[in-house]
């Protein structure tokens, strides 16, 4: 069975580990902070200013003054600090984040990815994807893995205008999880119930399957 949105969150929670310092991006990464171990520490970083992220407040409880870079309203943890953009985007281009985790349009076999623009419709800006993508070292795209017509978003060369050229590291998706290791996707689990087959169907890029693939543990 195909995990949702959650279901990915959760998967990709697994990745993060105690100390790192984490920027997650608009959408589906925002919902990582909900499902980070409670025995581990993390610190979750957003470009608008923000160190020391919680998960969403629940309903009722939101202060519309405290948001992330997609003007969601957040919580965040005792230790908590604002800061100004530059500051925020010092600590990024410094590379003192160790995980980003970014959602995407399209991601090429190569690691290339595309998350801010398709041509011919309004979008807000690009953010500060590009410099994420620039600084960091360790990218994690999570993502769904066909668009709305069921055509597949992991591609041999991405059609949209890039964010970053040769930088994502690991992909997870609504079906699987893959590693883009020498300029192809390397299948490293399924999603409960998928099959190898319909993960094969369903990506356009060069998948690499090595031996029995396990089911994500989640």
């Amino acid at each position: 069975m195909a995990l949702d949105k959650n279901g990915i969150a959760k998967r990709i929670a697994k990745e993060v580990k105690n100390g790192y310092y984490v920027n997650l991006g608009i959408g589906i990464p925002t919902l990582v902070a909900n499902f980070v171990r409670d025995d581990i520490e993390v610190e979750f970083q957003s470009e608008n200013g923000v160190l020391g992220m919680g998960p969403f407040p629940f309903e009722g409880e939101e202060d519309a003054d405290i948001i992330n870079a997609g003007k969601q309203t957040i919580t965040t943890l005792p230790g908590a600090s604002f800061f100004d953009s530059a500051t925020s985007f010092s600590m990024i281009r410094g590379k003192h984040v160790d995980l980003t985790i970014l959602g995407a349009m399209e991601v090429a076999e190569n690691g290339d990815i595309a998350n801010w623009k398709i041509p011919g419709k309004m979008v807000k800006g690009m953010g500060g994807a590009m410099d994420l993508v620039a600084s960091a070292e360790n990218i994690i795209v999570a993502m769904m893995h066909t668009n709305k017509r069921g055509e597949s978003k992991l591609l041999k060369k991405c059609s949209l205008p890039l964010t970053g050229v040769g930088c994502v590291t690991k992909i997870v998706t609504n079906l699987a999880v893959l590693e883009i290791k020498d300029h192809t996707f390397h299948l490293v689990e399924r999603a409960p119930g998928v099959s190898v087959e319909e993960i094969q169907a369903a990506t356009q890029g060069t998948l690499v399957v090595n031996g029995d693939v396990p089911e994500m543990d989640i």
